[in-house]
């Protein structure tokens, strides 16, 4: 009996070092998609206006074609 009540509070005290951890890694993984994005962002731009301006729509048509996917898929 002494086994089982310590066995459900280590998994209890797993669970909330992970719950603890989960936000830190959120921000480590977001931290490091925005760095991406920016560096992405600042070499288009200088390859020039007409591929930024295609870049943009490539990036829209991504954007409504994953929305249209996330709706049709979600039912």
């Amino acid at each position: 009996m002494a086994d089982l009540s310590r066995t459900r509070v280590t998994v209890l005290a797993e669970d909330a070092l992970t719950g603890l951890l989960l936000p830190f890694w959120q921000l480590v993984i977001g931290a490091f998609v925005v760095f991406v994005v920016l560096v992405s962002v600042a070499r288009l731009a200088r390859r020039g206006r007409s591929r930024m301006t295609t870049a943009l729509l490539v990036t829209a048509a991504a954007i409504a074609g994953f929305a249209v996917l996330g709706v049709l898929l979600q039912g």
